[in-house]
């Protein structure tokens, strides 16, 4: 189970074969990796499965292997029986069904065993042979958001930018920027890329970096169209047959960052909210990472001295019009019951 989407086998894989299973979105949130906040988002999960299942056919459409099977529905929602099946984004649509339940594919995902921060790869590859999760997230960049870790990590010159420091608005990017990251470490880290070469196993690391950017041009091309700007994102891979398929879910509001009119149309506006009325909490967060990193443990988290307050009603209700209208207007369809775009932006704006 992860924060925000509860995670199901059917079918274990095997060294030699996918197994089969699900994610099952929840309308759960979680910024700065901290886990399940206090509050729900209403119609946030299927807003992101609706999304990410959206993704999944542009990109197999674009010849891109992924290890997405479909959307489960009632059966005898599209008359076919009482049990649930798997059918594509389309066909739930039709039927006027916002999916929850997303059927994938599934590799083998061992143990990796760690003393503190020191974590042993190698055990994790020898354990899962040629069907396996890359353990690394491949993180790319078209923009350089106020919000952006990048900032704390480089300047602007090293990425051919003509300024002295970071200003304070969103920075486009001359060409886009891949990072590579730690998946299943406590607390993840950015990696360079002799040891995000070393961690991806059999995998070659330049496939990864041109399926990242493969990635990203069709998520921008696809935003463009609906009028967002694409601003960053991620993919996670596996490994399996000789090839690289993407795996976990593909250009959501949670996984990646849009924005629409100048705002921000991800979970980045939940972060900031954060940041501003709950200052206290985010250096409480802070503080506990710099310790855990300094003893040398991996559990920041118990370090941490202070929780997240319950959001207002309001908030929550304007988080879930930003989710839910951004979907609507993403994909093209009035399958939520939310504000146009432009207002549920603009609500946003005013938090």
């Amino acid at each position: 189970m992860t924060s925000v989407k509860d995670f199901r086998i059917d079918q274990e894989p095997t060294a030699e074969e996918f197994g089969r299973g699900a994610f099952v979105f929840t309308d759960d949130y979680s910024v700065f990796d901290w886990g399940k906040m206090p509050d729900e988002i209403p119609q946030k999960g299927a807003s992101l499965c609706t999304m990410g299942a959206y993704n999944f056919e542009v990109l197999e459409q674009n010849h891109i292997p992924t290890h997405y099977e479909g959307v489960a529905v009632p059966g005898e929602a599209i008359g076919a029986g009482s049990e649930r099946v798997t059918v594509d984004l389309a066909d739930a649509l039709a039927a006027g069904i916002a999916p929850r339940e997303m059927v994938i594919s599934l590799t083998q995902v061992p143990e990796l065993p760690h003393d503190g921060t020191d974590y042993d790869y190698d055990a994790y590859h020898d354990a899962a042979g040629e069907n396996y999760l890359i353990p690394l997230e491949i993180v790319f960049r078209n923009t350089v958001p106020v919000g952006s870790s990048l900032r704390k990590r480089s300047e602007p010159a090293d990425h051919g930018l003509d300024y002295a420091e970071w200003p304070d608005e969103p920075v486009d990017l001359p060409e886009p920027v891949v990072e590579f990251s730690t998946k299943y470490e406590k607390q993840d880290r950015y990696l360079d890329r002799e040891e995000a070469d070393r961690i991806a196993g059999t995998a070659a690391i330049d496939r990864l970096e041109e399926l990242a950017l493969s990635v990203n041009y069709i998520l921008t091309e696809q935003a463009a169209r609906a009028g967002f700007v694409h601003e960053d994102g991620k993919i996670e891979c596996l490994y399996y047959g000789r090839e690289i398929h993407v795996a976990d879910v593909v250009g959501t509001f949670d996984e990646n960052r849009f924005s629409y009119d100048g705002q921000e149309v991800s979970k980045e506006v939940l972060r900031q909210y954060h940041k501003r009325t709950q200052s206290e909490w985010v250096e409480a967060v802070s503080e506990a990472k710099a310790e855990a990193d300094a003893r040398g443990v991996a559990d920041w988290k118990s370090l941490c001295d202070r929780g997240p307050e319950p959001l207002d009603p309001a908030v929550i209700e304007t988080a879930r019009d930003l989710y839910c209208a951004g979907t609507n207007a993403y994909v093209g369809s009035d399958i939520f019951d939310a504000p146009e775009i432009e207002a549920a932006v603009d609500a946003a704006r005013e938090l």
